[in-house]
């Protein structure tokens, strides 16, 4: 019986699940220093009264809910496929990720608003609160950038790389807050408060956009960018016994777990249980591709109509 459904469940002899167990750590680690100093810098910028600051504390927000749904993935990608989910929960990490950056986004052009409203009408700032919460944030935000960096490189996963990304732009915010705030302490040109923090506002869209993009290609269940379908195809077409590969399919459920299908017209005098288990060493060896279904099929009993007829009148023609 599943556990989770309540159903029998045949479990596929692949398990579709995900354990990170660094990934999880340092999430934690982060999502808790993130939280503390997000209360402080809200509290700094109404206080200073910079916009600047303001902005980098929504960004501050928005990276506690991308933590929490980044951790939300991790755990529900640990979780055992069943007879409802027979993927597991693996995609959860792309649905985060696309909120990641969607808010990514959202924070962006909320920036740029204020931004445009503060240099029609210039507000004056309290220097003194707005460097001191900067320069801590700076620290911060150094310290969680480098332990995400390293864990993205142990572990691949796209909920770390956009959580990297806001804490990128968080690092740049925090910078950009110091210089305005320098600026403006020498030279009274308060309008530097609303360009830098649009500025960081543009660095953060553009981190968004490609958190965004990356997740929205999963989704879309498109071909992975570091395979070549036709490569691919090619390589199956020279396997022993193989004539013809079409209906050919091959997308990502997670980061790294990919899935392809493919139908395969054989030669009838070669074992169709050889040219699988040829087929499916070559995937393996050669792309790193584990899971695969590949249906062989005689062209004369499964021609795929219009198709299935070209190919055995040019197979005729070749024999001829």
């Amino acid at each position: 019986m599943d556990k989770n459904s309540g159903e029998a469940y045949d479990f596929h002899h692949l398990e579709h699940v995900k354990e990170q167990s660094k990934s999880r750590k340092t999430l934690w680690i982060t999502l808790i220093l993130t939280l503390f100093f997000t209360v402080v810098e809200i509290v700094g910028g109404l206080l200073s009264n910079s916009l600047a600051l303001l902005s980098d504390s929504a960004h501050m927000v928005s990276d506690v809910v991308a933590l929490g749904l980044s951790m939300a993935a991790i755990y529900l990608s640990t979780r055992q496929p069943n007879a409802k989910y027979t993927f597991g929960y693996l995609r959860f990490e792309i649905i985060a990720s696309f909120l990641n950056g969607l808010a990514l986004c959202v924070i962006a052009a909320g920036i740029f608003y204020e931004g445009i409203r503060r240099f029609i009408h210039p507000e004056p700032l309290e220097f003194g609160l707005m460097i001191t919460i900067a320069s801590i944030g700076f620290v911060v935000n150094l310290v969680l950038t480098i332990v995400l960096s390293r864990s993205h490189h142990e572990e691949e996963n796209l909920n770390i790389q956009s959580a990297l990304w806001h804490f990128i732009g968080d690092l740049l915010s925090s910078a950009g807050v110091i210089l305005a705030a320098i600026i403006i302490y020498f030279t009274d040109w308060l309008f530097m408060d609303p360009l830098i923090s649009m500025i960081i506002g543009g660095i953060i869209f553009t981190g968004g956009a490609k958190i965004l993009r990356e997740s929205t290609r999963i989704l879309m269940e498109s071909v992975p960018e570091k395979f070549d379908l036709e490569e691919i195809r090619k390589e199956l077409g020279k396997v022993e016994g193989v004539e013809d590969v079409h209906e050919m399919h091959l997308w990502a459920v997670s980061t790294d777990h990919y899935s392809l299908t493919a139908h395969m017209f054989i030669r009838e005098d070669i074992q169709p249980f050889c040219i699988i288990l040829a087929a499916n060493e070559m995937l393996k060896e050669k792309y790193g591709i584990t899971h695969s279904t590949l249906q062989m099929e005689h062209a004369t009993i499964h021609p795929h109509g219009e198709y299935g007829k070209q190919f055995l009148l040019h197979r005729e023609e070749r024999r001829n």
